[in-house]
C-alpha cells in the first residue's frame, strides 16, 4: 500500500470550502468534514484522490440540495465579523490606527495579516 500523502489530521480546500481531515486507521479511511458553514458536510474516501472526489461531490451536492429549496448556500467566510473588546483596548486601538493614517478596520486587518 502506498504511503498516505496526507498526515493524520490535516485540512483541504475545494472552492473556498475549508475541511478537516482525519484518518480512520481502523477502517482504513479517511474522514472529511467541512468546517466553514453551519450545515453539516460530510465526505470519506479510501485514497487521497477518492477523498478529493468525495469533497468536490458533497460541495456539488449542497449547493443544488439549497438550490432545490430555494436556499442560497453558504458561502465561506464573508470578509465580516463581530470582535468585542474592552473599551481601553478599543481606544488604544484607534489610536494606533489613527497615528498609523488608517481607519480601524484598515490597521486591524494590516495587523492580523501578521499573526494569521
Amino acid at each position: 500500500m502506498a504511503p498516505w500523502p496526507l498526515p493524520w489530521r490535516d485540512t483541504m480546500t475545494h472552492d473556498g470550502y475549508v475541511a478537516t481531515v482525519e484518518l480512520d486507521e481502523d477502517a482504513g479511511l479517511f474522514h472529511g468534514e467541512v468546517i466553514n458553514t453551519r450545515d453539516v458536510l460530510t465526505f470519506q474516501g479510501r485514497t487521497f484522490d477518492e477523498l478529493q472526489a468525495a469533497f468536490a461531490d458533497t460541495n456539488a451536492d449542497y449547493i443544488e440540495w439549497c438550490r432545490e429549496r430555494g436556499k442560497e448556500p453558504e458561502r465561506p467566510y464573508s470578509g465580516n465579523f463581530t470582535v468585542r473588546l474592552p473599551p481601553d483596548l478599543h481606544r488604544r486601538i484607534a489610536t494606533a490606527a489613527a497615528r498609523a493614517g488608517k481607519s480601524v478596520n484598515g490597521f486591524v486587518a494590516e495587523t492580523l495579516e501578521h499573526v494569521a
